[in-house]
């Protein structure tokens, strides 16, 4: 039976101590068009409100993104869809995004990343090339890609130069357009790689706020292969080690651990770079919803 078109209440779990919910509030969590097809209605799992990112994988029709992007704000959220630059052929398809989600989805946000290909598909073989084509003059926000453990896409292990000097140029780009920015990052499993990304950016003179990825629930095989998939660093041994446990072998993997450790990091540290979660939804969107909302999920904050 298909869900009401309300949403409706809720039960919360009160987290162990208020420095959990402080950082679970305001939350993201990304979908990808063929995914949000299996929710009724997101205003059953989302606190309205809730920005919603739409990832834009290669083959995807454009056509599938702007409808899910509409579907979205029609129910509510702040629908967030990707910009992979390498997937855009040229400044006129770039265009054509643009003007397809502002006129039929009220698109206000972006992401803007190189994407996930090893050759561009056309002119643009980064996100500072789009932001350099004015066509997200008027966005209210736009957001860009970290990677607390490398991109081995970009450069080699150990290494993060380069990365340091995109995000430096984009912090620059921000401060000069006036428009508002964030880093919104890969998942990783482990606080304390997280912990040690976030005092180098800051000792690079990269102040923008963070948005940590982090992997909801899932089966550990789930986890382990998305992790590899997407090239997770060091962090991917707190997996490995619960592989071992033949007793956790068959139970879910939750983020539980690292966000009270987030949550502590931040508690101390208040100008910890760590400023919300962003939640990839490996084991499902409903899953994924549900342990937000028990672990404090439960209402969206304006802003950043």
């Amino acid at each position: 039976m298909a869900l009401l078109n309300f949403r409706r209440p809720v039960e919360t779990v009160t987290p162990q101590n208020g420095a959990v919910e402080a950082l679970m509030q305001g939350f993201s969590m990304e979908v990808m068009p063929r995914t949000a097809e299996k929710i009724d209605d997101f205003r059953a799992l989302l606190p309205l409100g809730t920005r919603v990112y739409i990832a834009h994988i290669e083959g995807t029709p454009i056509a599938d993104m702007v409808a899910t992007a509409a579907r979205l704000r029609a129910e509510g959220m702040e629908p967030m869809p990707h910009f992979p630059a390498r997937i855009i052929r040229d400044r006129a398809e770039a265009a054509d995004w643009v003007d397809r989600y502002r006129s039929e989805a009220d698109v206000r946000q972006a992401l803007m990343l190189g994407g996930g290909v090893s050759a561009p598909v056309g002119f643009y073989a980064d996100s500072m090339q789009l932001l350099e084509t004015g066509l997200f003059d008027g966005f209210d926000r736009l957001h860009v890609a970290g990677h607390p453990e490398g991109n081995r896409d970009i450069e080699p292990a150990g290494q993060d130069s380069i990365v340091m000097h995109a995000l430096r140029w984009k912090q620059d780009f921000a401060r000069s357009t006036g428009v508002d920015m964030a880093i919104v990052t890969q998942f990783a499993f482990e606080a304390a790689p997280i912990i040690a990304w976030c005092d180098r950016l800051r000792d690079q003179g990269i102040t923008l706020p963070v948005h940590l990825g982090v992997a909801g629930p899932a089966k550990l095989q789930t986890l382990i292969k998305f992790a590899v998939a997407c090239g997770v660093g060091p962090s991917l041994k707190v997996l490995q080690k619960r592989a071992k446990d033949v007793s956790k072998l068959l139970l879910p993997f939750e983020p539980t651990e690292l966000v009270q450790d987030l949550a502590a990091q931040k508690a101390a540290h208040p100008d910890f770079a760590v400023d919300r979660l962003h939640f990839f939804p490996l084991g499902g969107i409903k899953t994924n919803a549900t342990w937000t909302t028990t672990h404090g999920g439960a209402s969206a904050r304006p802003g950043l």
